[in-house]
């Protein structure tokens, strides 16, 4: 029989890696609000006329995410999240060079 100390550890462990795996399938709430912000953003920049193609792949890797939330797959609805941020401030940024450019 294990001693009561090593038991409690083990306890200890199991605990932490509870802890662990909790958090990292927690809904991203954080992620899907910054892409959803960042999409607006390039809206209000005129990504829809200069940067069409960056701001339709941010809103289908939205899209994407918010079908992996349905199904709590919340890992890859994450990255998906990331995904649609990164190509939705790709569109700003090519959307704000246009403006100053025609400028």
């Amino acid at each position: 029989m294990l001693a009561a100390h090593t038991t409690a550890f083990l306890r200890g462990i199991m605990v932490a890696a509870l802890f662990a795996v909790a958090a990292c399938e927690s809904m991203p709430v954080q992620e899907m609000s910054d892409a959803r912000q960042a999409i607006s953003a390039a809206r209000e920049a005129g990504a829809e006329e200069h940067a069409a193609e960056q701001l339709t792949a941010a809103e289908e890797a939205l899209k994407k995410a918010e079908r992996y939330l349905g199904t709590r797959s919340y890992g890859v609805a994450r990255r998906e999240a990331v995904a649609a941020k990164t190509a939705a401030i790709d569109a700003l940024r090519v959307s704000e060079a246009a403006r100053e450019a025609e400028d």
